[in-house]
């Protein structure tokens, strides 16, 4: 240190001592026997004390020199040694720091006030903990200070969100899923379609000899029982057990040309016999049918078929072959432009009838074209599960096809849910006539039409069940029945009469079967 002088003529010894110091501990003994007057303090710059009471020094060591003073003046009495310590600390400043043993403790007791000084650097820590939180979290304390208003709907989000990913997850399960089902489809198509050519290959003699297919097909030239092909023969005899007594007399009574092919009223229905099984729970229930009167390419042994169970039926299947039908191998699929409501459909003169799903319409699509022709609504017809039979399935509207012609069954509100019949022109779909029955709608199971006269079947889910009601529309008058029927696989979905073969055809529980029926003598 240096800087200042003595002042002159003071008369006095001086005791003025010089520190430095260069970051190590160095001994510095400071009696001072004289009296220190109490006088003020420059800050700043370098000091150091003058016997003669004065202080002088620079503005940069000022604050040094009076704790070296302070050091040196309680010590001094005493007469111990200082050990004085000076270095720059982090920022670069000079520190100064000094170093005195105690004359007679070996250790430090605590203090009166160092437990309340611990006590208090505790607090002082939790309360830094809690600002560094909060500066990491939303508001003065962090996540301890979130608004409970913003927390709720955060929670929500997340909820969601994680509904979300739940629900993709099955998505893409579902996805998966049909791809198997689409390639199941295709294998099966390719089976079938090979199969198609093997039959093919085997019924066309070499050298084109013989009769063709056409000829094997056409109308009139073999009866319904003979026995090509033999394979469909034996399965359909295996599968019905049917004696050939039996048979053979149902037919001769039930097809045309016998004594009894004219119109006439029900008077027995035979057993069932399944032609075919649908091969998944979409086939719970449907419909499926032949037109009784084909336009070409069709024939009367085209065959056609509607699983209906679903929300978008829109799948029409076509079956060129019988034994297609029992192997669940279709000539080709239709695509509807819309889905249909459920098991009422028909096809008459190469046309497919049926209801558009949630409307009161009926609609045609031309199979050769593959194209809507037509729609027309059902004045008042109730729609999607109002008026439908007793075992539902939104059965509001049915139609039918008897030797008359097309018709719809349905119900309205003006007439309380009875039955009303209309028939229909197959062109343009416009009303020709409408009867209004008595017969319940929903008390009755299902219902079919044969020569203009109407029949209602009792329970759909009974075994041994009965036609109980029959409506002329020729005398506008009903009446009560009691003929047996059977309900062999307990879920009767859809009844129909085909007037070409002069049978019944149904949907059984996932089975598709016909009932042979008799009519009495006009």
């Amino acid at each position: 240190m240096g800087g200042g002088g003595e002042p002159a003529g003071s008369g006095q010894k001086s005791h003025r001592r010089h520190l430095e110091g260069s970051g190590s501990s160095i001994p510095v003994p400071l009696p001072f026997p004289d009296p220190l007057p109490s006088r003020p303090i420059n800050a700043g710059g370098s000091a150091w004390w003058s016997g003669d009471g004065t202080l002088g020094g620079t503005d940069g060591t000022m604050l040094g020199t009076w704790l070296l003073f302070l050091g040196g003046l309680a010590l001094g009495c005493r007469g111990e040694t200082a050990f004085l310590r000076r270095a720059d600390d982090s920022s670069g400043r000079c520190t100064y720091s000094f170093t005195v043993a105690s004359p007679v403790e070996a250790g430090c007791p605590d203090a009166s006030g160092v437990p309340e000084l611990r006590a208090e650097l505790v607090a002082l820590s939790s309360r830094l903990s809690r600002l560094e939180r909060g500066v990491g979290g939303s508001g003065p304390r962090g996540s301890e200070a979130r608004d409970p208003q913003l927390t709720a709907p955060a929670a929500r989000l997340e909820a969601a969100y994680g509904d979300l990913l739940r629900a993709k997850s099955r998505l893409e399960e579902e996805k998966g899923r049909l791809e198997r089902e689409k390639e199941e489809l295709r294998r099966r198509l390719e089976s079938s379609a090979q199969e198609i050519a093997q039959l093919r290959a085997s019924r066309c003699p070499p050298g084109g000899q013989g009769p063709g297919r056409d000829s094997l097909r056409a109308p009139g030239k073999a009866s319904r029982w003979d026995p090509q092909p033999v394979a469909y023969q034996e399965l359909q005899a295996e599968r019905t057990e049917v004696p050939a007594s039996r048979l053979l007399e149902e037919t001769t009574l039930s097809r045309p040309g016998s004594e009894d092919s004219g119109c006439g009223e029900l008077v027995w229905v035979g057993e069932p016999i399944v032609f075919g099984q649908a091969e998944s729970i979409a086939g719970k229930y449907g419909v499926w049918m032949k037109d009784p009167e084909p336009v070409s390419p069709f024939t009367q042994e085209t065959t056609w078929r509607v699983d209906a169970v679903g929300t978008g039926v829109r799948q029409l299947l076509q079956y060129d072959a019988a034994e297609q039908l029992a192997q669940g191998y279709p000539t080709k699929v239709h695509i509807l432009p819309r889905p249909l409501e459920s098991t009422g459909a028909v096809v008459y003169r190469g046309g497919f009838f049926f209801q558009p799903r949630r409307s009161h319409a009926v609609a045609r699509y031309d199979l050769r074209g593959e194209t809507m022709t037509g729609e027309r609504e059902i004045p008042g017809a109730g729609y999607h599960g109002q008026y439908p039979y007793s075992w539902g399935g939104y059965t509001d509207i049915d139609l039918a096809v008897d030797e008359t012609g097309l018709w719809v069954i349905y119900s309205t509100e003006k007439a309380r849910g009875a039955i009303v019949l209309s028939k229909l022109d197959p062109e343009t779909l416009e009303i020709q006539r409408t009867w209004e029955t008595n017969i319940r709608k929903r008390g009755v199971a299902n219902s079919f039409i044969i020569c203009g006269t109407l029949y209602t079947i009792n329970s759909y889910s009974a075994p041994n069940t009965t036609i109980n009601f029959a409506y002329n529309t020729a005398t506008s008058t009903s009446r009560a029945l009691s003929i047996p029927f059977e309900n062999r696989f307990r879920y009767l979905s859809m009844v129909d009469y085909n007037p070409a073969e002069r049978q019944l055809f149904a949907w059984d529980n996932f089975n598709m079967v016909t009932y042979p029926v008799r009519l009495s003598q006009v």
